[in-house]
């Protein structure tokens, strides 16, 4: 007996057809297939048994998830997940203010409005129905809702277009506007904001607001850091909720009423806090700017380099921001395993000594007592002929925990080359501040102990130092650090040396205690790999060009290696030594500047972890955010 055409269909689609569906309609075709063989009397004996199918619910909530329509395509979500994050998930934007996947959601701006829709309820005593691809059909609603707060269901509908949806955000747009001020053309957030881009792309394109504009509070001074245009706030919060439920510090609010009301700190507060120019980064208006980046530069004329931070051991990823060879500001960028989606503004700020005028810009060896400008080969040359001439013991080199891992190995190599287990880096401790600034302010200690080989790569600072007051060490290698100011040296300390080799960015009492000075390269000027205080390796990238003729701290290690051990081969790039360094350390095996990636790999248990990190991955599980 023939089957009859549905089947044939399900039959092909099961076995052996090329009909490709989402895991939930694949389902729903088998439990229609499985019904259609049980329920019809023209099937033969010939058919396959079937056993008993789920429908797609069941097999969603076999995973916690759910079966989401959105815009006509089935999907399956993480059951709790936000109707926006859903819609993510298919390459829909649904426009936003107020919802921060970082943040609580509020639901005050609106502007996310879609249509939701669910099955209708079924007639007391009557089963729900289900189509042929085992889902019911969905109702829609009449009115729409906001996908920030809402969470997805069963069997929902979401759609992010149509004539409902685009009506409502047209609305919402023209509220928006309704005071706000046409000066877009001197506003620091142009080319960034979202009011700009989403005016044109939902907006009605003109006003019919025929009343004298609300003027409010413009450049108010709120923070050492941050100035407050208050007539450009379309009333987010995204500001006030960052500062009560991130930093911590809860000093802003609205104050007033309906068209009146405006943000504004507490009285005889200030937004002094050292995580307050993350909420410029977050205002999707030209409302919290930074008094250090504001009417700087367009945006549009920056180009954008991923690095991370190197003021403290946590390693927050950030964002270069350059043209030309200077670089105009550093923001964070999103790491859920480091810094989440913020950084300190000390942290964000400290690169203004890569311009200063006591940069390092040529090689030079002391003549005479006095320092001359020299040639990259003289010098070098010069500071090996110092270091050769003495003993083993006569010699130590001090590295810094800020330097790559890279250019560590490397200065681990020169020490092996000089016979000196005369090896340390400078310590740098501080107090954590429960956040993102961690108690070890250097960048790399972590990697220097997997380099050195030792739990404590500055163990021998101590007898460095001693060594050299008491005239047993008469030459002395120090690697971007200044031993007068963090290392407790005195200048009558170095003035013992027979030899002192100095390699640093900035002019310092050390460099002028040096027969030997050679110019490195700052952070934004070279790349290289750091591991953070959970033993997370992470790569730093060339933003900007070194200045004068100072060079890439690896080249000139690599250069003084290769004069002092005349057998040795020096790579021909940064890779080569992170290669050289993978074969020789079984921490980094493998590792290259491909397998890192733009968010890190772990190399090593360290138990450390960092607490803003832990604090959200807490709100997370709790539902507060998305995260």
């Amino acid at each position: 007996m023939a089957k009859p055409d549905f089947v044939k269909y399900f039959t092909k689609s099961l076995y052996g057809g090329k009909l490709h569906l989402h895991s939930a309609a694949a389902a729903g075709l088998r439990w229609a297939w499985a019904h259609a063989i049980k329920t019809s009397p023209t099937m033969s004996e010939d058919a396959p048994v079937v056993t008993e199918q789920k429908l797609p619910k069941d097999l969603a909530a076999d995973k916690g998830m759910v079966n989401v329509q959105i815009d006509g395509e089935w999907i399956q979500v993480p059951r709790g997940t936000r109707m926006i994050e859903a819609a993510k998930l298919v390459g829909k934007e649904v426009p936003h203010y107020c919802y921060h996947p970082k943040l609580s959601s509020p639901g005050n701006c609106r502007m996310c409005l879609v249509q939701m829709g669910m099955p209708p309820r079924p007639a007391p005593g009557a089963d729900p129905s289900y189509n042929d691809d085992g889902f019911q059909e969905i109702g829609w609603m009449p009115r729409p809702v906001i996908a920030c707060a809402n969470t997805v269901a069963e069997n929902m509908g979401i759609r992010t277009t149509g004539e409902l949806v685009e009506t409502t955000r047209e609305g919402v747009m023209e509220f928006l506007l309704i005071n706000h001020p046409l000066d877009c053309p001197i506003c620091d957030q142009a080319g960034e904001c979202k009011l700009q881009e989403f005016s044109v792309e939902h907006g009605r394109g003109q006003s019919r607001f025929q009343e004298t504009k609300i003027k409010k509070p413009k450049n108010v001074d709120i923070g050492k850091n941050i100035r407050l245009d208050d007539e450009r706030c379309i009333m987010c919060s995204r500001c006030i909720r960052f500062m009560e439920e991130v930093a911590e510090e809860p000093v802003l609010g609205f104050s007033e009423r309906g068209t009146h009301t405006s943000v504004t700190v507490h009285p005889g507060r200030r937004l002094d806090n050292n995580y307050s120019l993350n909420t410029a980064d977050i205002c999707p208006v030209g409302a919290l700017t930074s008094n250090d980046f504001r009417f700087q530069m367009r945006v549009w004329f920056l180009k954008e380099t991923k690095s991370i931070d190197l003021n403290c051991g946590t390693g927050c990823n950030t964002t270069i921001w350059t043209r030309g060879n200077e670089v105009f500001r550093i923001t964070p960028r999103e790491n859920n395993e480091v810094n989440s989606a913020w950084i300190p503004d000390s942290h964000r700020l400290g690169f203004h000594h890569l311009h200063s005028d006591a940069r390092l810009t040529e090689p030079m060896v002391k003549k005479d007592g006095e320092h001359k400008e020299t040639t990259w080969i003289e010098a070098v040359n010069k500071a090996a002929e110092g270091l050769s001439m003495r003993q083993a013991s006569e010699v130590a080199v001090i590295a810094s925990a800020r330097m790559s891992n890279e250019e560590l190995f490397l200065a681990k190599k020169i020490a092996d080359a000089l016979g000196t287990d005369l090896l340390s880096i400078v310590p740098r401790q501080g107090e954590s501040d429960g956040k993102l600034v961690s108690a070890d302010r250097n960048a790399n200690t972590t990697g220097a102990s997997l380099i050195f080989d030792t739990e404590d790569p500055a163990a021998k600072i101590d007898a460095i130092r001693e060594g050299v007051r008491s005239g047993k060490i008469k030459a002395l290698v120090t690697l971007q650090e200044n031993l007068l100011k963090e290392a407790g040296f005195k200048a009558e300390d170095l003035e013992k040396l027979d030899h002192l080799v100095s390699s640093h960015i900035l002019a310092n009492p050390t460099a002028a205690n040096s027969d030997v000075v050679l110019p490195g390269a700052g952070f934004a000027e070279k790349r290289g790999t750091y591991v953070n205080v959970t033993g997370r390796l992470q790569r730093s990238n060339q933003a900007i060009l070194t200045q004068g003729n100072s060079r890439d701290d690896w080249e000139t290690l690599a250069a003084l290696l290769g004069t002092l051990e005349k057998d040795y081969q020096a790579p021909a790039s940064i890779d080569g030594v992170l290669k050289a360094l993978a074969s020789e350390v079984e921490a980094f095996n493998g590792q290259s500047f491909g397998s890192i990636g733009d968010q890190g790999v772990i190399i090593a248990e360290t138990g450390v972890t960092i607490p803003l990190i832990e604090q959200e991955k807490a709100r997370v599980a709790s539902g507060q955010i998305n995260g």
